[in-house]
């Protein structure tokens, strides 16, 4: 199985930044696609910015410009910097990982979240 705990979330004042980090352990052989997802109160998950092993990023349009994703892939962690924050940021946070094995093929996994609160 692989685990996934994230970190980093916290309240801050709109305009501000934080930095987000998602640890993957257990039985890992390959990562694939590492990435970020968000859910509003009353919205449904969206997909934020995503990873892919080669290092090609993706966005949400709603992001672009103001948040920035990395990976380590030495340290399993990736990474979610977030600059320029608004009120319309305040989510859970939730790493999501793709992870390739001879025992389990292709799985997704996904950390438990992390609380970003941006005031006005």
């Amino acid at each position: 199985q692989v685990q996934l705990v994230e970190s980093g979330g916290d309240l801050v004042q709109a305009g501000g930044s934080l930095r987000l980090s998602c640890v993957a352990s257990g039985s890992i052989f390959r990562i694939n696609a590492m990435g970020w997802y968000r859910q509003a109160p009353g919205k449904e998950r969206e997909q934020v910015a995503r990873v892919t092993s080669a290092g090609t990023r993706n966005y949400a349009d709603s992001v672009k410009g103001r948040f920035t994703v990395s990976r380590d892939n030495a340290k399993n962690t990736v990474y979610l910097q977030m600059n320029s924050l608004k009120s319309e940021d305040t989510a859970v946070y939730y790493c999501c990982v793709e992870h390739s094995s001879p025992w389990a093929g292709v799985t997704v996994h996904w950390g438990k979240g992390t609380q970003v609160t941006v005031s006005s």
